[in-house]
């Protein structure tokens, strides 16, 4: 079991990290490369103006028109978004784990507020899946595929926060150990999965603002929010 761990916490953690920087750097390259083979005329007039003018935009809450039209959805979503990037980055075991490893270190979250965030993903999680099965536009879109991902992408938030309050541990000797595995686990695999499923629009979500923004901004003389 120890020799698993620390595969694990080592070796499998570089594996993982690799593979999401790595890939992800060649889906940019891939659509970079599609493009210049077959529209190539994008180019022409895409401009870094524009571009970050759209993004910012679009970073803003419910600044673009299109988001207050649904309200509650894009509320929800935004919340989501942030939280999922922010609780990893600013948990204070995480932290610590960076700390031992590379001798650097940044101020952590508070650990109310880091449990309060986990619960918000978790019940943000809930909301699409709910939304996928009872909204008919949206579930006729809706493949097992989506429902995976929506449960993968929980999976690390459900078992760090039963790890952080040892919930079975007074019923199960050692569950704290399985379910902290099963947590360090399930986020390798996220990160593994990223570049390879719909997860990479943290990088093709970009990609795609820079291109309408500057197709309005820069050739239809508009704006895109």
């Amino acid at each position: 079991m120890n020799g698993f761990i620390d595969f694990i916490m080592g070796p499998l953690v570089w594996i993982s990290l690799l593979i999401f920087v790595i890939g992800l750097i060649a889906r940019v390259w891939i659509i970079v490369a599609e493009i210049k083979k077959k529209e190539a005329y994008i180019f022409s007039y895409l401009t870094l103006y524009h571009s970050l003018r759209s993004i910012g935009a679009w970073l803003i809450p419910f600044f673009p028109r299109s988001t207050r039209q649904r309200p509650w959805y894009y509320g929800i979503s935004y919340v989501f978004h942030l939280l999922i990037l922010v609780i990893p980055l600013f948990v204070s075991a995480h932290i610590v784990l960076v700390e031992e490893a590379f001798r650097v270190s940044w101020p952590a979250l508070n650990d109310g507020l880091a449990d309060a965030g986990t619960v918000v993903v978790i019940a943000a999680l809930i909301f699409f899946a709910v939304r996928r099965i009872k909204e008919p536009d949206v579930k006729y879109l809706t493949s097992a595929m989506d429902y995976l991902l929506l449960f993968m992408v929980g999976l690390p938030f459900v078992t760090g926060f039963l790890a952080y309050h040892q919930v079975f541990d007074a019923m199960w000797p050692g569950a704290y150990d399985y379910i902290t595995i099963l947590h360090i686990l399930s986020g390798e695999m996220v990160l593994i999965m990223i570049p390879f499923s719909r997860f990479s629009h943290m990088v093709t979500a970009p990609l795609t603002r820079a291109y309408t923004g500057s197709e309005f901004g820069n050739v239809r003389q508009a704006k895109d929010w």
